[in-house]
């Protein structure tokens, strides 16, 4: 007997009993859907977790701080510091992509009556691309500036508060008169000598420090949110701050660098942070594994990740077992289906034999009525599950306020290729001892049979 022969009588055995077939088939489509949309629901929580870690930052890069970053830095000479060397010791390691130094420094911003502490942020032009930041006025840092020019993030302005009523954007929800891009901002980066200028004793009378007019190069766009990841920072180019810091402090210590034990200030300008880029998230873990052998500190997002990672793995076994059990269920339905439909067409099955068919094509005519089952209810189930998915992301999206779970809910399509292939395999396994009982009947037992 032909394929298509099989496949002909299979189907149309199918319909004969309407009511029957519909409820198994239902009951597939409940099953598929079912463990489609639980592990949709673990997909969409691993996934959304993920870009989560990815706005704090890059999946493969690892910050490197000396090993006192956190406690206050020592006057020690034996003291591990991040320096030029290091960066290239890094940079040689296997999978390291490149590696950014980062300088961060305080400063003043004066305009008018109005004044803020900076947190500048001297990075590498390379590094400052590769930041993602939206640029809403002007331009980011580049080789072409002559001259130390700072941008802005977005939330900057919000620091700005009049020095002499004291009022502030958090008191009074207003933002400063200050056009961040236009208006000639002011900066003092010794900060200490100004504050000492401010309140001499009469005796030891400090002259206030040199206030120096720096060039904006461009502002932060705001974001829909309110906020940035570096909306609060000052950002500028990392090879003209390090020049303009020396020619300010002179022979001084620079504030948040090191000092030898005499107190006279290191020639080097030592790092506070480096910014490792790894050119594959699975080889992030080695590499900052060989930075903290150094003796450095050193953290990325991959070793919250992988612990994450596993956690979602379990919850995704979870739901698709509460969802295998479903289909379980809708198994022993196919089951009882081709059963009675055995015993319906025993004479049918005993004609077949005496007529010569072979036992084979018996079988496959059962096996291919329970596969038609599962491949209906598998695509049923699919259509539905899409449609759950899109209804439980859009009643997420209104619930989840500030929180980004609009997606919780995703299926991609090695999910849904899988989910019909299986619902294929199960309705053939669930029909095949059915087909089985059918091979094995007695041709003419079955023909006697009413």
């Amino acid at each position: 007997m032909k394929l298509l022969d099989l496949l002909r009588m299979s189907s149309s055995n199918l319909w004969k009993r309407k009511v029957r077939t519909i409820l198994t088939v239902l009951g597939v489509v409940i099953g598929v859907a079912s463990i489609v949309v639980m592990i949709s629901l673990g997909l969409g929580l691993s996934r959304s977790l993920l870009e989560q870690y990815e706005s704090y930052g890059s999946l493969t890069q690892i910050t490197v701080y000396s090993p006192n970053y956190w406690y206050g830095d020592s006057s020690s000479d034996e003291e591990l510091r991040l320096d030029d060397n290091l960066i290239e010791t890094i940079s040689n390691m296997d999978h390291v992509k490149a590696v950014y130094p980062m300088l961060q420094v305080s400063a003043m911003a004066k305009y008018g009556n109005y004044q803020s502490y900076l947190s500048l942020q001297g990075m590498s032009l390379e590094a400052i691309e590769n930041l993602g930041i939206e640029v809403g006025e002007g331009a980011l840092p580049s080789a072409q500036d002559n001259e130390l020019q700072f941008f802005y993030g977005s939330q900057v302005l919000q620091d700005f508060y009049n020095a002499k009523t004291g009022s502030s954007y958090w008191e009074t929800g207003e933002l400063p008169d200050i056009d961040l891009m236009n208006d000639p901002i002011f900066i003092i980066f010794d900060t200490d000598a100004y504050w000492q200028s401010q309140y001499n004793d009469g005796e030891n009378v400090v002259p206030p420090p040199k206030k120096y007019l720096i060039n904006t190069c461009g502002v932060e766009k705001t974001s829909e949110e309110g906020w940035t990841r570096y909306g609060w920072y000052t950002i500028c180019d990392i090879d003209k701050l390090i020049p303009e810091l020396k020619r300010v402090f002179k022979n001084k210590v620079i504030p948040g660098q090191p000092s030898m034990k005499t107190g006279k200030p290191y020639k080097e300008i030592f790092y506070n942070q480096l910014v490792v880029d790894v050119d594959n998230m699975d080889y992030v873990t080695g590499v900052q594994n060989q930075i903290t052998e150094m003796g450095y500190q050193a953290n990325s997002n991959a070793e919250w990740i992988q612990s994450d990672q596993q956690t979602m793995g379990y919850v995704q076994m979870v739901l698709g077992g509460i969802g295998a059990v479903s289909l379980f269920v809708a198994a022993i339905g196919i089951t009882n289906t081709m059963m009675m439909s055995i015993y319906e067409r025993t004479k049918e099955i005993g004609v077949m034999k005496v007529l010569g068919c072979d036992l084979r094509n018996i079988r496959a005519l059962f096996l291919l009525e329970a596969g038609f089952i599962g491949f209906i209810g598998g695509i049923i189930g699919l259509i539905l599950s899409y449609i759950l998915s899109i209804v439980i992301n859009k009643i997420a999206a209104g619930a989840s306020g500030y929180m980004n779970v609009s997606n919780i809910s995703y299926i991609p399509f090695w999910l849904a290729l899988i989910s019909l292939v299986f619902a294929v395999l199960v309705g053939m396994v669930a029909g095949f001892f059915p087909a089985l009982r059918a091979m094995k009947l007695s041709p003419l037992a079955a023909i006697r049979n009413e």
